[in-house]
């Protein structure tokens, strides 16, 4: 049997949560739970006296919330953090918390599996990351997380949300003004009405009178740019142009 390397504190107001994350966990031989929290106060607490090598944390809890526990404790001291919560929405939250992963429940054992292999690959790194955000998914064998950076542009889709990565396509039941406001810091600029479009993704704006004001992505999809936005295209691509350089706009 492989020795325990790991330990993990496990905190969820459910008890039937914190038994399913131990079930989960059994396979994993090197990890092992010292401690079980109900609520942020005792995760505090815990995170102090246990010290433990990850955390399972879930979001939604009684009084201080998972968010609250890591701005209290500060991200830099926090263990590897794995984020459970029953909703999506929170993803790119959880992301900008210093998250390695952020799990749906119900957690299939095969989206389980992903989180340990990401998991054990922190915990034996001398210099660990930061994981870009995401967008959660959700798919027929459970969820998963798509990197703002593989998207290269979303369109509207009546009362859903269409993730393009190359050319996969993916559903979220989010609106487009929704998601602009979660993922409009990293990168990505509205095209029109129905579309936005990730800077790093785009090859070439053209202007061709036939066509009209459009952008060619790197996957070879072109995307309309409308005259009342093509102003605020240009600028936004110019300072994002100077950013990416290191220069001021």
């Amino acid at each position: 049997m492989t020795p325990t390397r790991y330990t993990v504190l496990v905190a969820d107001d459910e008890p039937a949560a914190r038994r399913g994350v131990r079930q989960l966990l059994q396979p994993y031989t090197q990890f092992a739970v010292v401690g079980e929290c109900r609520n942020g106060s005792e995760v505090l607490r815990a995170l102090e006296e246990v010290r433990p090598h990850v955390v399972f944390l879930d979001i939604q809890m009684p009084g201080i919330d998972g968010f609250e526990v890591v701005r209290r404790r500060t991200p830099d001291r926090m263990p590897a953090l794995v984020f459970l919560t029953a909703y999506d929405e929170y993803a790119l939250k959880a992301f900008d918390a210093h998250a390695l992963d952020y799990l749906v429940k119900p957690v299939t054992e095969a989206r389980f599996a992903s989180t340990m292999r990401r998991l054990a690959q922190r915990l034996r790194s001398d210099a660990p990351t930061t994981p870009a955000p995401g967008i959660v998914v959700t798919m027929p064998h459970g969820t998963t997380v798509i990197p703002l950076a593989e998207i290269q542009w979303i369109e509207s889709a009546d009362n859903y949300a269409r993730l393009w990565v190359g050319t996969r396509s993916y559903l979220v039941r989010e609106s487009l003004d929704s998601l602009q406001q979660r993922v409009g810091a990293h990168g990505f600029v509205r095209a029109h009405r129905q579309a936005l479009v990730r800077f790093d993704a785009i090859r070439e704006f053209s202007h061709a009178a036939a066509a009209g004001p459009q952008l060619l992505l790197t996957s070879g999809h072109r995307v309309p740019v409308s005259r009342r936005r093509m102003a605020t295209m240009r600028r936004a691509m110019r300072e994002h142009a100077l950013r990416t350089r290191g220069g001021d706009p």
